[in-house]
């Protein structure tokens, strides 16, 4: 049946019977395609029939639909056309694993981020009024996403609103972790409040039936009705904010989802339709662990295990949890704080060895930052621990009420540098651009675990905000230690012809273009460790032997290899400074491997371009590696 359907249409002529045998073969579909290509499952298993009741009851794309965070959109990504994609699912130059406006005339609005649903699909809405568009608009949002100050920013914005809009509340009572806060309590109460609809509906059916008696008793009702639905539906009652409230409704019950959506199709102001569903419904181990199938990568559909990296094989994360862990048991004053990413960013194991220190603020990566600057102004030491592509979204925090006061908030910047196949919503390429820019910010960027570990203590010993950037992925194998000193870089290889100063987990991939240059006859590349982005070594710069290369995984405007340039065009304008790194542009999906091919940021292109490079001189490029004669080349003194 599902070869059959292209498009929203299709599914439209099809009875109860035909949608459930549909569900099944969905979920068979998305089970052996994400098996393959990795993805988000155990959420796009949950929405399969609240996707296929909207299609059936909704024109899409005359009617709009927007998806909140958009990792749940697989299915509606396979109803309106695009079943072709899923073979190369979030490779590069294939389909996107979220919306995307340029991908599909059915994708109405991009997302990736969480609560940004109610107030792009009001916008849309909005616009539709204006123009005298009748056309539904609608917004899918999660529990989770609920719990952000955007999404409850919107809700507010809704009273009074005569716009055609529907918010369907997908309530699965997670986010990635389970979900934490007053907005999710209040939502576990209307969980339970599914007796007090019966009885009002069961009393209204009886009296009426009772005549004139039976109206004025009605009418009595429905002036105390407030007081005891705030009785028996206590915390939310979307209805004082301007919202029609429908719900609870199971949200794998095909019958009772297209009977209300087609009972709410004419209705002329915002209506909240609250569904219930379970992640990972349909597929037992998706089902036992939504946490884990949430972004998974291949795996064997018969049991759900991934092959998964040897025990040995610790990931920065790994190595991040284990030094935050050890240093809150060292001193009571440190704290961690994490927007629902709890297992995501490592905090889990602090939270295993000091409890009543680690904080999930939900998803509120802003209310995250002004807390950790609170608990700092008495004496705490708040270690944010987030995701590069999230820490964005707390720029003024960051900016106004930590730097400007100048707090010691560590910030633990998680997954910085080239993600992958969550592409363009996920990269974590701008943190240091605007981290560079804030006053009194110190960033450090560590090139293994161990030096991650040196970088939390430095961090900790120091008086006012510090960010600790890092990737994802595996550590690399631990180079030579050395000691913090504030600004001061280390020179990891001393080079005739140049330096390329390398920026964190880089410095290894800086490393090995140096050994192959050397091993194809040069030039002779020297090797800049910068660990400090801010302060810059401005004594070793004053040193540095020319031309300069920068190799940093990061918008280059604003960045590292700008701030070398600034200073190198001010105090030694004869050495030029080359910079590698993203040009003014979104990067999209795909694996980092293809990313940073297309970039020139894999070792091949960085050679390609070191030796093209004016720059380098005739000598360097000709020279014969002397070095590789004497069989020294890998033995280079570290400095």
């Amino acid at each position: 049946m599902l070869e059959e359907i292209r498009c929203p249409a299709d599914v439209r002529h099809l009875d109860t019977k035909q949608m459930r045998v549909l569900a099944r073969e969905i979920r068979k579909f998305l089970v052996r395609t994400v098996s393959k290509t990795g993805g988000h499952l155990a959420s796009n298993l949950g929405v399969v029939e609240l996707t296929l009741a909207l299609c059936k009851c909704f024109r899409f794309p005359e009617d709009d639909i927007v998806w909140d965070v958009g990792h749940q959109s697989y299915v509606y990504k396979l109803l309106t056309g695009r079943r072709s994609g899923f073979d190369r699912l979030r490779e590069i130059d294939a389909m996107s694993g979220f919306p995307c406006r340029t991908e599909s005339p059915y994708d109405a609005f991009g997302t990736g981020h969480a609560s940004t649903g109610i107030a792009a699909a009001n916008g849309i809405a909005t616009a539709k009024k204006l123009s005298g568009d009748e056309s539904m608009t609608m917004a899918v949002i999660g529990d989770g996403a609920l719990t952000g100050g955007l999404a409850l920013e919107g809700i507010n914005n809704l009273s009074g609103s005569k716009n055609r809009l529907v918010i369907i509340l997908n309530d699965n009572e997670m986010s990635i972790d389970e979900n934490v806060g007053a907005t999710s309590f209040a939502l576990s109460r209307l969980r339970v409040a599914r007796p007090y609809l019966r009885l009002k509906e069961n009393i209204s059916d009886r009296l009426e039936h009772v005549p004139r008696v039976g109206d004025e008793i009605m009418r009595g009702l429905r002036r105390a009705k407030n007081s005891v639905k705030q009785l028996l539906v206590p915390g939310m009652n979307m209805e004082n904010l301007g919202l029609r409230y429908y719900g609870p409704i199971d949200g794998h019950d095909l019958k009772q989802l297209t009977a209300v959506f087609q009972r709410i199709r004419h209705i002329n102001r915002p209506v909240m339709i609250h569904v219930k569903t379970v992640k990972g419904m349909g597929y037992r181990p998706a089902f036992e662990a939504p946490a884990k199938f949430h972004g998974i990568g291949p795996f064997h559909p018969e049991t759900g295990k991934t092959d998964g990296k040897p025990a040995d094989e610790a990931t920065f994360t790994d190595a991040f949890a284990d030094a935050v862990t050890d240093l809150a048991i060292r001193h009571e004053e440190v704290v961690g704080i994490t927007a629902a990413m709890l297992s995501s960013t490592g905090l889990d194991r602090m939270q295993a060895s000091v409890p009543d220190r680690v904080f999930d603020v939900g998803i509120a990566e802003e209310y995250a930052v002004t807390f950790a600057a609170g608990m700092a102004t008495r004496g705490l030491r708040p270690v944010v621990a987030v995701y590069s592509t999230f820490l964005q979204r707390a720029y003024d925090q960051i900016l106004h009420d930590v730097c400007l006061q100048n707090l010691p908030v560590i910030f633990a910047v998680d997954r910085a540098g080239i993600v992958g196949k969550d592409g363009a919503t996920h990269q974590g390429l701008f943190d240091l651009s605007f981290l560079n820019a804030m006053p009194n910010m110190t960033v450090l960027c560590p090139v293994d675990g161990a030096d991650l570990r040196a970088a939390l203590n430095y961090a900790y010993t120091w008086g006012g905000p510090v960010a600790i950037r890092y990737p994802r992925g595996t550590v690399p194998s631990n180079l030579p230690p050395a000691p913090y000193r504030r600004g001061v870089s280390v020179m990891r290889a001393t080079g005739r012809d140049g330096t390329l100063c390398a920026v964190g987990a880089a410095v290894h991939t800086a490393l090995a273009v140096r050994e192959e240059l050397l091993a194809q006859g040069g030039p002779e590349i020297g090797v800049m460790d910068a660990r400090f982005v801010k302060p810059l070594d401005t004594a070793m710069l004053d040193e540095l032997r020319g031309p300069v290369f920068v190799l940093e995984e990061g918008i280059l405007r604003g960045g590292y290899g700008e701030s070398i340039r600034a200073y190198m065009a001010a105090r030694r304008p004869e050495v030029p400074v080359e910079t590698f790194g993203v040009e003014d542009q979104f990067v999209h999906h795909g694996t980092p491997e293809d990313l940073r091919a297309r970039l020139g940021l894999d070792m091949v292109g960085i050679i390609r371009r070191i030796r093209q490079s004016p720059n380098i001189g005739a000598a360097g490029n000709a020279r014969a590696t002397t070095d590789a004669s004497c069989e020294d080349t890998g033995e280079r003194k570290v400095k």
